[in-house]
């Protein structure tokens, strides 16, 4: 299980290496992705609070990201942190996941990718329940979610 010092380890030092890398220029992503997902995902946007689609589900499933289709998280890992964002304390593997520090907006955080494809996801921060204490909060136009369950 991922710690905040596993996190902060991964953004300073090294990430883990992915089963596999996608890579597409900026014209083959526009032309998979709706121009809300491109914005989000290859331009490292933010969908408004409480607008997403997966905000609110908590139906059993497994998301995938919207750009190359890697298992990100499993619904099991999904909580209601308040935010507006789906957010989740673990991701589905240790690898699927990029780590970086963002500076931006006068603070630094860690930003989240797709560690396959570069994808923007979203952050994690140090404030989610035990016991990882982690929240990842993701955009869900970053998401796909393939259900597993009854709904």
């Amino acid at each position: 299980m991922l710690n905040w010092n596993d996190v902060l380890n991964f953004s300073s030092k090294a990430n883990p290496v992915p089963d596999k890398r996608v890579e597409k220029t900026e014209e083959e992503w526009k032309e998979l992705l709706t121009p809300g997902q491109f914005r989000i995902t290859r331009k490292h946007g933010t969908e408004p609070s409480f607008s997403g689609e997966y905000c609110e589900s908590h139906s059993p499933g497994k998301y995938h990201c919207v750009c190359c289709d890697t298992l990100l998280f499993d619904s099991g890992e999904k909580f209601d942190s308040g935010t507006g964002w789906p957010s989740f304390t673990q991701p589905a593997k240790e690898n699927a996941i990029k780590y970086i520090k963002d500076k931006s907006w006068g603070m630094t955080r860690i930003e989240v990718q797709c560690n396959v494809c570069d994808s923007h996801l979203g952050h994690v921060f140090p404030d989610g329940p035990a016991p990882s204490g982690l929240r990842y909060c993701i955009n869900s136009l970053s998401l796909d979610k393939e259900v597993t369950g009854k709904e």
